[in-house]
């Protein structure tokens, strides 16, 4: 008879215990070192010689190296609250981070390796975490939260993409992917967003949470999803007038903001773990109204990219992390020093990288170096705060 609790039947390396440790844990320092190299090379300072060079390197390590770390500690952390099983832990998990850290370490010191392995490491982390994900979701039939794994598998493809431009020289096919897997990202924003924000939200100011408008709701849903499913059909080589993948945008974006404004956010100014998602979840509304305004020729789509990829993804990225860091080690939630800072900055290079680029492009140079200096130091202060709680036991001497 086992009479040994869950508690006592946790790996003993409090890393390996849920995925959220070490994939926000890497995740934000591989972003720091990710920005380091690209801002030496904009001094003309070649750090790595990578796969694929340095201008795809950036732009696929920031979606699947970084974002996708993210994305897999969140999911498969959440998957255990949503199921009420088991998600991956000890040496399952630890085989998952390997794989991601082999596809890091190869990309950027390729030592001679064939293309096809090359791209095959990076290849299978995403199926794989989808997988994991599936068999917990679907061993309950929980099919609202089977949502994510389609998701997770699309974002696949967009990394096939990229992978398959750089093996046949094809620029259109790296691009596009890339723009996928930034929409891709954004749609989990608001999905995910749309489920904890208000929540987070109510508990902390002891309101009700709004109850939501199924016509908002869906419309919000559906407009998001068309959007992809456009950049979809442009991935796979079929015309899309500029026109209708704009007006898709333009209604995905109005929808989204009108359902952020219903969840009070002008009443969490005293609160940055808070605040710092709710301006997240707007910066998707203006990336998403921007890139429309770009696809009618107002100014490079590559500006809108950056205000979804810093100011909606990257910011809501840092927020989340901060706070259900905090949670799943059994520390009290607040927002620990520095960390309204790390936001404010977050958000500065958002506004630098893309509105003020836009308005004045005479001062690119300084607004690189601006813009990835803010988001050094913002996941530096993470680091410096949350290296040590997720590498240690849950202070409340619970699982996890």
């Amino acid at each position: 008879m086992n009479t040994s609790s869950p508690v006592d039947r946790q790996p003993r390396l409090p890393l390996a215990r849920l995925a959220f440790r070490p994939f926000f844990l890497l995740a934000a320092l591989f972003s720091v070192l990710a920005m380091v190299v690209w801002f030496a090379f904009w001094h003309g300072d070649i750090l790595l010689r990578p796969h694929g060079g340095l201008m795809w390197w950036h732009q696929h390590e920031m979606l699947f190296g970084f974002g996708a770390a993210v994305v897999v500690g969140f999911l498969l952390t959440a998957v255990q609250n949503w199921t009420g099983r088991k998600s991956v832990s000890g040496a399952p998990l630890l085989g998952l981070v390997a794989l991601w850290l082999a596809a890091r370490l190869t990309l950027a010191y390729p030592m001679g390796l064939p293309t096809w392995l090359l791209a095959t490491i990076d290849l299978a982390f995403l199926p794989l975490a989808a997988l994991v994900m599936a068999r917990l979701v679907l061993a309950v039939k929980l099919w609202r939260n089977l949502m994510f794994v389609p998701v997770m598998l699309l974002l696949a493809t967009a990394n096939l993409a990229m992978h398959l431009g750089v093996a046949q020289g094809k620029v259109e096919w790296i691009r596009e992917g890339a723009y996928l897997a930034v929409l891709l990202i954004a749609v989990l924003m608001v999905l995910l967003g749309g489920r904890v924000i208000p929540f987070f939200t109510s508990r902390k100011l002891g309101r009700p949470q709004p109850a939501p408008i199924p016509r908002l709701e869906k419309l919000t849903l559906a407009s998001v999803v068309a959007v992809v499913v456009l950049q979809l059909v442009v991935l796979f080589g079929l015309a899309v007038p500029a026109v209708l993948q704009a007006v898709v945008m333009l209604v995905a974006a109005g929808a989204s903001f009108v359902r952020l404004a219903r969840w009070e956010g002008y009443r969490t100014l005293h609160e940055p773990l808070l605040w710092g998602l709710h301006l997240s979840y707007a910066f998707v509304s203006v990336g998403l109204a921007m890139w429309a305004m770009a696809l009618l020729g107002a100014f490079r789509v590559e500006l809108a990219v950056h205000a979804l990829a810093i100011g909606g993804i990257g910011s809501m990225m840092l927020a989340m992390m901060a706070r259900v860091s905090l949670g799943h080690t059994g520390r009290t939630i607040r927002t620990l020093p520095g960390i309204g800072v790390g936001l404010g900055l977050m958000f500065a290079a958002a506004l630098l990288r893309s509105p003020v680029l836009a308005a004045f492009p005479q001062i690119t140079h300084w607004i690189y170096n601006l813009s990835i200096l803010f988001w050094c130091i913002a996941y530096l202060i993470f680091l410096f705060h949350y290296t040590l709680p997720l590498m240690r036991a849950r202070v409340d001497g619970q699982e996890g």
